[in-house]
């Protein structure tokens, strides 16, 4: 059984949401919260497994919300307003996307979704073990790559950052740049990792390399690289302030 929250500021809402929710046997309702400052004071001494989560609450964005929880867990956003379902899809926490009102038949489908992706986590999760035991060289200083028919050797102090493009990876050096057929998952499990960071979905950033950091983008060298906002609070750990 599955141990649910609701965080909404209106009362409505929160009881439509509590009798949707106690149509499922799969999920017990441990709490519902009329704002987010209340839900993080339990969530600091309780663990959940799913959040119901209204994007629009007093003095918190739903997002901003969701990276200050310290704990994993997957949410479904609930929400009056649709603008906000492009920059959901950024988190790897969202399950879901409901727009109120919300009926019966689409959470009936959103627990549906929510099953298929705990199912999907559980094979990443694997996955992900399995790679790591498998391959482990977090402490390399330097790589060959295949360029061309020839093997190029690179320098990982030199590497400024890292862009997806398709099946292909941009890696740009100090000097250099170059493409190759490759997968940024597959690289960063080879770098340092106390040197390089993923600040997007698309970019690796050497982090030692930064220039500076403004709103969500940063400078390496003279490109301008944009930061997810759930990746920023870990960037900002990372920088050693005066």
């Amino acid at each position: 059984m599955k141990k649910c929250i609701i965080i909404d500021d209106e009362l409505m809402s929160r009881t439509v949401m509590t009798e949707l929710i106690n149509t499922k046997p799969e999920l017990h309702l441990v709490g519902d919260f009329p704002d987010a400052i209340q839900a993080l004071k339990y969530l600091n001494h309780n663990e959940v497994d799913l959040i119901f989560l209204d994007i629009h609450l007093p003095n918190f964005n739903g997002f901003d919300f969701i990276n200050t929880i310290n704990q994993t867990v997957n949410v479904i956003l609930i929400t009056s307003d649709k603008n906000f379902a492009i920059e959901a899809f950024e988190y790897n926490c969202i399950v879901d996307y409901l727009v109120k009102p919300i009926t019966q038949e689409r959470f009936d489908k959103s627990i549906l979704r929510l099953k298929e992706f705990e199912g999907k986590q559980q094979k990443q999760k694997k996955s992900t073990i399995k790679e790591e035991d498998e391959e482990d060289n977090s402490g390399t200083s330097e790589f060959y790559i295949n360029n061309s028919k020839r093997l190029i050797k690179i320098d990982v102090n030199t590497i400024l950052y890292f862009r997806a493009n398709g099946d292909y990876v941009f890696i740009k050096t100090e000097n250099n740049s170059y493409t190759i057929h490759n997968t940024l998952k597959k690289i960063e499990n080879k770098l340092p990792k106390d040197s390089f960071f993923k600040v997007h979905r698309s970019f690796i950033i050497n982090t030692k390399k930064i220039v500076d950091i403004e709103d969500n983008s940063v400078l390496i060298g003279k490109d301008i690289i944009p930061i997810s906002r759930r990746n920023k609070s870990e960037l900002m750990k990372r920088v050693h302030l005066l």
